[in-house]
């Protein structure tokens, strides 16, 4: 076993959304990127980028840039940037995807992941405490962030966790 097979995430346990994400987001600050060059950037695989990439241009959330030359097939995001909106859509609909396939999965995963946290609350705010409570959330996962970039610095045993927050006004 190498120093990569222990850092890197382990592809069987990744929800499908976080790394579909991860690439649109990607996508959304750089332009283009290759399977490989997403791998390198966001620490998986190239053939997980390059799985989840042609699925994203199935749903046509992506397409091909064409390419004179040479065997890279570089993505970029299908006409413009997403509105705000459309990609909050498209999370949204990734993250039930994977709380359904979470569900499905359960019981084959090791005893001690088998918990789920989910929780809800219905709160009376002001937009401001609103806002103020979003942040808090935020700033709460901040602590984690790296890891994302940087496998090495996760602990032992750490796994790719959904954590899903949503604040908005009842109407």
């Amino acid at each position: 076993m190498t120093e990569d097979d222990v850092s890197r995430p382990s592809e069987t346990v990744l929800p499908e959304h976080e790394v579909r994400t991860a690439l649109l987001a990607l996508l959304a600050e750089v332009g283009t990127v290759t399977a490989t060059e997403a791998a390198a950037r966001l620490g998986y695989s190239s053939g997980l980028c390059s799985f989840h990439l042609r699925q994203l241009a199935r749903y046509g959330r992506i397409e091909e840039v064409p390419v004179s030359r040479g065997r890279a097939k570089p993505w970029r995001l299908r006409g413009q940037a997403p509105e705000p909106a459309g990609f909050g859509d498209l999370a949204r609909g990734l993250e039930d995807e994977s709380y359904q396939q979470w569900l499905a999965q359960k019981e084959q995963v090791p005893e001690e992941w088998r918990r789920d946290e989910a929780f809800s609350a219905v709160v009376y705010l002001t937009p401001e405490e609103m806002a103020a409570v979003a942040d808090i959330m935020r700033r709460a996962l901040t602590r984690y962030e790296d890891r994302e970039q940087r496998p090495t610095i996760r602990p032992e045993g750490a796994r790719p966790v959904a954590v899903v927050t949503r604040v908005f006004p009842l109407v």
